[in-house]
């Protein structure tokens, strides 16, 4: 994607999957015209009826709000509407010049799934001089690398949910982690199933792939499962689970073979007590980035989303991508009509076809559940300026830069190569990240328009706001502005560069804003698929 600052005219150069865009307002422009094909505008700031637009020649025929979009020439009802190049809907009525183009107007129409430009191959950026290839992490007894030395309470069933996190708290409380200042701390990961459900079935397949990532992730220097003793989700299948998975011993502990609740919560309590010697003892020493897994997310996106931050952490990930390390791009119903521009990329045609039969899985999944693809973006998303679900996964896509798409992997299945790679998730922020970071995700880049306050644990989150407004005005739950591409004071490489900057200070122990408010504590939510009997 080419973006052009609004307010000085320079270019700078950063592809995306969406197309090769190029923007040329004159300096002090309130619009952006991503691509010499587009049929829009976007509004940098809200546009006025009778407002004359110098350098597109044409006057605001209505109220066009910040970030939403304009037409630039006479649409007839029916025509295809363009933006970054590429297919976004079709219009339902005609609109003329300088109109607002929006829900009232524009609807999804046709998949433009076989117009893919020329551009859109994969490439990797040249390593740039002094670019920072160790980060301080710590090396687990498995070869794994953590960005955080945390203790997991995780149960079972929910049945158990309460003891996890009274353990949790208790030992919390009680003061002890000031002994050990090497210990992040003891999190309680809970859950609403684990029983009335098949115990063969998809529903529990995915659940027990989920606490088997987490039970793994080198995040947790040492886990305790919390079971109650009577539910299909058992202390004993799921760790003979762990242990087909190669997961390493997990403590565990039933609430009915303890002696009742305050047995369990004793009990919990004392083994922590006794493990924060051994986790305490981890220390912080340089590692390759070539061992850190980017989970790429993004929330409450705005028209600028697929502007600044995405694109922006676009070039982050291709940057860590070619120096060996790995990102993670998931929201499968969020890329939906952009999969043909990842395809593209794919490194086999084995890894397109994975790709695409995730497409058709989620077609059926939907319509089975009396839905259907094109019911996003969500209500704050079209206030944000966003109309269709393709326009959203154009911007969407963005943030898995111009990398080769070297795998497709299932919900929270284990990612156990290097390379950008796509993770079928939904795009349900929680349940999608919940995903990521059983998959191995050891830190998450969240982009976020509207103003997301999501954070997670064991893994830091750092947000990146697309737009300067949203962070002046939501500055304690921001990591990093990239509102700045829009008025053309920053490139999208330079911001792309901050953020790899940032990825691998907060891979070496610096907090992120989720982490100083405390959250990550009720963000665990892993997919429920399946009859609850």
């Amino acid at each position: 994607m080419t973006t052009t600052g609004a307010t000085n005219g320079s270019t700078s150069t950063a592809t995306s999957t969406a197309a090769s865009t190029t923007a040329g307002p004159r300096q002090g422009a309130p619009f952006l015209r991503l691509h010499p094909d587009d049929d829009v505008a976007v509004a940098l700031r809200a546009l006025a009826p009778g407002q004359d637009l110098d350098g597109l020649e044409l006057t605001v025929r209505d109220a066009v709000p910040r970030g939403h979009k304009l037409a630039v020439r006479d649409l007839p009802a029916g025509a295809t509407v363009r933006k970054y190049g590429q297919v976004i809907g079709v219009t339902d009525r005609p609109v003329r010049r300088g109109e607002h183009l929006h829900a009232h107007n524009l609807r999804i129409g046709t998949l433009g799934r076989d117009e893919v430009g020329d551009d859109v191959v994969a490439r990797l950026p040249e390593l740039p001089a002094g670019l920072r290839l160790t980060f301080d992490g710590y090396r687990r007894p498995d070869g794994g690398a953590a960005t955080r030395n945390y203790i997991g309470v995780l149960s079972s069933v929910n049945c158990s949910a309460t003891v996890a996190r009274l353990v949790a708290d208790q030992v919390t409380r009680s003061g002890v982690l000031a002994d050990h200042p090497n210990v992040d701390g003891v999190v309680a990961l809970t859950h609403p199933t684990g029983c009335g459900m098949t115990p063969d079935g998809d529903g529990m397949e995915m659940l027990r792939r989920t606490l088997s990532g987490y039970a793994a992730h080198p995040n947790f220097a040492a886990v305790i499962v919390v079971g109650l003793g009577c539910e299909v989700n058992t202390v004993a299948e799921l760790t003979d689970r762990f242990a087909r998975d190669g997961v390493g011993a997990a403590e565990t502990l039933t609430i009915q073979a303890a002696g009742g609740t305050r047995a369990a919560v004793r009990e919990g309590v004392e083994r922590i007590r006794d493990l924060l010697p051994t986790v305490n003892a981890f220390r912080r020493a340089p590692l390759p980035v070539s061992e850190l897994v980017l989970g790429l997310q993004c929330g409450g996106s705005d028209g600028f989303s697929g502007i600044t931050a995405n694109p922006a952490l676009g070039v982050a990930s291709d940057l860590l991508v070619a120096a060996g390390g790995t990102s993670v791009l998931g929201e499968t119903p969020e890329i939906y009509g952009a999969e043909h521009l990842l395809a593209r990329r794919a490194v086999t045609p084995e890894v397109a076809e994975r790709l695409y039969a995730r497409i058709r899985w989620w077609e059926q999944y939907t319509a089975a559940n009396n839905a259907s693809m094109d019911n996003n973006p969500s209500p704050g998303n079209k206030a944000g300026g966003l109309t269709t679900i393709l326009e959203k996964s154009l911007g969407a896509a963005a943030k898995g830069g111009q990398a080769p798409l070297a795998g497709v992997f299932e919900y929270a299945e284990r990612v156990g190569i290097p390379g950008f790679v796509f993770m079928d998730t939904p795009g349900y922020d929680p349940v999608s990240v919940t995903g990521m970071v059983a998959g191995g995700a050891n830190v998450l880049c969240f982009t976020t328009g509207r103003g997301s306050v999501f954070g997670c644990k064991p893994v830091p989150c750092l947000k990146l706001s697309t737009n300067t407004d949203l962070y002046e005005q939501m500055t304690d739950d921001m990591d990093l502005d990239c509102g700045g591409i829009v008025d053309g004071s920053v490139t999208v490489e330079e911001v792309g560069r901050r953020i790899y900057d940032a990825v691998l200070d907060t891979a070496s122990g610096r907090q992120t804003a989720s982490e100083l408010l405390g959250f990550g504590d009720n963000e665990f939510a892993p997919w429920q698929l399946g009859a609850v009997m």
